[in-house]
């Protein structure tokens, strides 16, 4: 093993003892009472039963046989979600036939960012996260299952199911993937003619046309957003079967994973002490390897806010010193958009999840003997499912990519570093996906141009009032202003400012995701505005410093000057969409590196303080 995934591993689990334990020891009371259907009174059985067909009623009662828990994010309006509309039946039907059972548990909400880009719906998918796995805990509740089958994807879905999952830890569970659509329109060609729409060189009607030919059928969007990245990270811990992730919905391949995720969970439940509960398959070990799966391709910043959550679900404490120094140490394997041209169609075509965990644990960034819920280590996983007259098999994964424009060796990287960095001043701690901005702009400094809403860029634009170097600060985006929308509104017309020469960078306590693109952006930064944060006494002219190679974003400004500023009210925010109903939310929320999560309160912080050598300009100044 690398000796710094080593020292990261061992620094996570000493931080995380006392919390780590805590959880063990509700999980082990949980274990230790009965996990069959005999704790529930005849009463609560036959209420949990009266729904079912007769046969599944006999086994049930027996007592003998699994019972597995479907939670289900199906709805028909999501692409990546509308597969799972027969889901359940075919689980059932399998299971059947080993004399098993299923039942859906229940169903969990699942928005798409897509849709609510640039909307006021936008404010309520980051509170979604915790809502999902509340919904979680509560179809899991019943005490009925022996086993759970999670049916979801996208951005917040799958770390709240995670969540609400881990606090039934007692019982294997296991992600059954529905796959990304067929590639369409490139992603390069859709920004081209976003870009185009923006400065009104086409109209609405070629727009729409480009994004229907991209977004055009079931399965996740192709570029490598959150959506994906929550699939890398899946299999990276070992919660889906290995090379799943990535077959199109539809196929026969698909349909026979399906089956094997579903045949698998019955086989290792028990009606005694389970052999593989998840929460003795999830360590910090779990945790480091999908940060480093993370990072080597480049994935989306939005799990650096998940992951932490999730990660204190489990009782354990991530932060983000620990995803930026393993970033320093783990090689950028993967060019996939935002990252490059290829799509995660062609990434899993050109060696997909086994060839990036090979090259991984061979460079000793992964810890190849993690537990997997499917049985056996990490190591176990570097393999690819087939097809073989009808019946699913399993090979070895390529052993050298079959394009390296898309995915390489550890030895022959597109870059040393992976994708994702932390900055630090006296603006407080942000993040950055270096990976998908070129070399030369990752150094900038410019005057700030400070908005409170996403509008006010168009309107300054269209003025004319951008036409210069500048440094976009968009504040008061944070979780407690607002739910930390992504900001993604934002990008055609920075885009379109870069293409024309200008240095142009964006700093906001808001959110952008895998999606982030060509132009640099700190974001994340905490304390946000709205919780008092130096971002939001930014005014426009100041001069603002960002330099990924330093780690350094400020304004530069000494502290008796910016501490003599008036702090600005937080803007009015219309209770439109139902965000009047997540008041409660955003004032229990904590920042965006605690996870920026209502579930688990203020208590016990896993972040350290801002770094010292970079809390003034003078530090900057003299090379720090």
């Amino acid at each position: 093993m690398h000796s710094e995934v080593l020292r990261i591993t061992r620094e996570i689990a000493a931080r995380s003892r006392e919390w780590r334990n805590d959880y063990l020891r509700e999980i082990e009371h949980m274990a230790s009472q009965p996990l069959d259907r005999r704790q529930l009174s005849c009463g609560n059985l036959a209420h949990g039963v009266a729904s079912c067909s007769d046969g599944d009623k006999d086994a049930l009662k027996l007592m003998d046989s699994a019972n597995v828990g479907i939670v289900t994010a199906y709805n028909d309006m999501l692409s990546a979600h509308a597969p799972y509309e027969d889901y359940p039946a075919q689980i059932k039907a399998h299971l059947q036939a080993m004399g098993c059972t299923a039942q859906v548990a229940g169903g969990v909400p699942a928005m798409c960012d897509g849709v609510t880009q640039g909307q006021p719906g936008m404010e309520l998918s980051l509170f979604s996260r915790d809502v999902i796995a509340q919904a979680t805990a509560v179809s899991l509740s019943h005490q009925m299952f022996d086993a759970v089958l999670m049916l979801g994807i996208c951005d917040k879905i799958v770390p709240g199911l995670l969540m609400g999952a881990l606090q039934f830890g007692h019982l294997p569970a296991l992600f059954v993937p529905a796959g990304p659509m067929t590639s369409g329109l490139s992603n390069m060609e859709k920004v081209r003619v976003r870009q185009l729409f923006a400065e009104g060189k086409v109209d609405r009607a070629a727009l729409l046309e480009a994004e229907m030919a991209s977004y055009h059928s079931q399965g996740t969007c192709t570029f490598y957003g959150t959506a994906n990245s929550n699939q890398m990270v899946l299999e990276a811990m070992g919660l889906q079967l290995p090379g799943s992730s990535f077959v199109n919905p539809g196929t026969p391949l698909r349909d026979a994973l399906t089956q094997a995720a579903a045949e698998h969970i019955a086989k290792v439940a028990r009606t005694n002490r389970q052999p593989l509960p998840l929460a003795e398959v999830i360590d910090e070990r779990s945790f480091v390897n999908a940060i480093v799966a993370l990072l080597a391709s480049g994935g989306s910043t939005n799990l650096c806010i998940h992951l932490i959550a999730v990660a204190r679900a489990a009782g354990l404490l991530i932060n983000w010193s620990d995803f930026d120094a393993l970033s320093k140490v783990t090689p950028l394997l993967a060019q996939i958009y935002p990252n490059g041209g290829a799509d995660i169609n062609h990434f899993q075509a050109a060696g997909g999840t086994g060839y990036l965990f090979g090259q991984l644990i061979s460079a000793g960034l992964m810890h190849e003997e993690a537990r997997v819920c499917f049985g056996g280590n990490l190591g176990d996983a570097c393999i690819e499912p087939y097809l073989e007259s009808g019946a699913l098999c399993w090979r070895s994964a390529p052993k050298e990519s079959l394009d390296t424009d898309v995915i390489r060796a550890a030895d022959s990287a597109f870059s040393t570093e992976g994708g994702i960095r932390l900055l630090e001043g006296n603006l407080g701690r942000s993040l950055i996906k270096s990976s998908a901005v070129t070399a030369d702009k990752l150094d900038i400094e410019a005057p700030a141009v400070v908005i409170c809403h996403q509008d006010e860029l168009k309107s300054l634009f269209e003025q004319g009032a951008l036409e210069r170097d500048c440094v976009i600060v968009a504040r008061f985006q944070g979780p407690s202003a607002n739910g930390m929308p992504e900001l993604h509104k934002l990008m055609p017309i920075l885009g379109i400012l870069q293409d024309r020469g200008h240095a142009v960078a964006l700093v906001t306590d808001g959110r952008l995701s895998g999606a982030s693109g060509k132009v640099p952006a700190a974001i994340h930064v905490t304390p946000e505005a709205a919780q008092g944060g130096a971002i939001g006494l930014i005014q426009n002219g100041d001069m603002i410093k960002l330099n990924v190679a330093n780690g350094v974003l400020l304004v530069m400004l000494d502290e008796a000057a910016l501490a003599s500023r008036t702090f600005p009210a937080s803007p009015t925010q219309p209770g439109t969409v139902g965000r009047g109903l997540f008041a409660l939310s955003r004032a229990a929320v904590n920042d965006a590196e605690h996870g920026g999560c209502t579930l688990f309160g203020l208590d016990k912080p896993a972040a350290p303080s801002p770094c010292k050598e970079h809390s003034s300009v003078s530090a900057v100044l003299h090379g720090h």
